[in-house]
């Protein structure tokens, strides 16, 4: 075998070992959501003999994922949307507009991105409370987009710095304002990386446990990633159904990937982009 085969083969096996890898636990997941109780006693790695739809259907009613996906749909629509206005904002100011302290600003969104969650989880919390925030939707609003605010501001900037500059200049002669530039220029060239940005942040906020753990402690504010995990106390003796309530929260994340991974890639190439 030449070198060139040889190297395809170190590329190709890892690759696809990474790849079976990472496909089981969902296979495993589903087929175990399909069997009933016993036949998860018995056998937990057999193919399912006969399909059993009703542990989704059990699940999605009588466990509460209803309320739980209606609650993340709320919270993180209401915050992605927040991200994108505030953090296209600031990235076209940070990449276009010159005043005193941008460098110092842009600095800072970096140095908060490397900040852990962990550090700032017990004052935050304090400072939440008092405020009456904790428990409530635009309390938890607030704290993702406070986390989530320095990496979409990063990714912006970047992108708007790619934009030639002569395309503001010509702008602002034509007699746009500075809001004119941004909501007639810099706004409708910027959708690809708001598409992109918007995505991984929604990603983000879906996927979050620790957070919302935190900012939503009652059992009727959980979002969907807190419901399932409270699941596996409530039904610990129940798998298949705690597996169904796992495979209902994982759906809508793989739709994402599978339909939008072009953009998802282009949201993280986005940020390494020369300015």
């Amino acid at each position: 075998m030449s070198r060139t085969g040889w190297a395809r083969w170190l590329v190709v096996v890892p690759m696809t070992l990474l790849a079976l890898a990472t496909i089981y636990p969902l296979i495993f997941t589903a087929n175990v959501a399909m069997k009933t109780r016993r036949e998860y006693i018995l056998d937990r790695f057999s193919p399912a003999g006969v399909l059993h739809w009703e542990n989704l259907a059990t699940a999605w009613n009588s466990v509460g994922m209803a309320r739980y996906v209606a609650n993340s749909l709320v919270v993180v629509t209401s915050s992605v949307v927040l991200l994108l206005l505030i953090g296209s904002m600031a990235g076209f100011a940070l990449s276009r507009l010159r005043f005193r302290g941008s460098g110092v600003i842009y600095l800072g969104c970096l140095a908060a991105l490397f900040v852990p969650f962990q550090v700032i989880m017990v004052p935050l919390a304090r400072i939440m409370g008092d405020a009456g925030l904790v428990d409530t939707y635009p309390g938890l609003v607030l704290v993702y987009v406070a986390q989530f605010l320095p990496f979409t501001v990063f990714l912006m900037t970047s992108y708007y710095r790619t934009i030639p500059p002569e395309i503001v200049d010509a702008a602002r002669i034509d007699g746009n304002s500075v809001y004119g530039v941004y909501r007639r220029i810099m706004l409708p060239l910027g959708r690809p990386a708001l598409l992109s940005v918007g995505i991984l942040d929604a990603l983000f906020c879906w996927n979050d446990v620790i957070i919302s753990l935190l900012m939503m402690p009652s059992a009727d504010h959980r979002t969907l990633m807190v419901g399932v995990t409270a699941l596996r106390g409530q039904y610990s003796d129940d798998i298949p159904t705690f597996a169904s309530g796992v495979l209902i929260a994982a759906v809508p994340v793989l739709a994402v990937y599978l339909f939008l991974q072009r953009q998802i890639a282009d949201g993280v190439a986005a940020g390494s982009t020369k300015g």
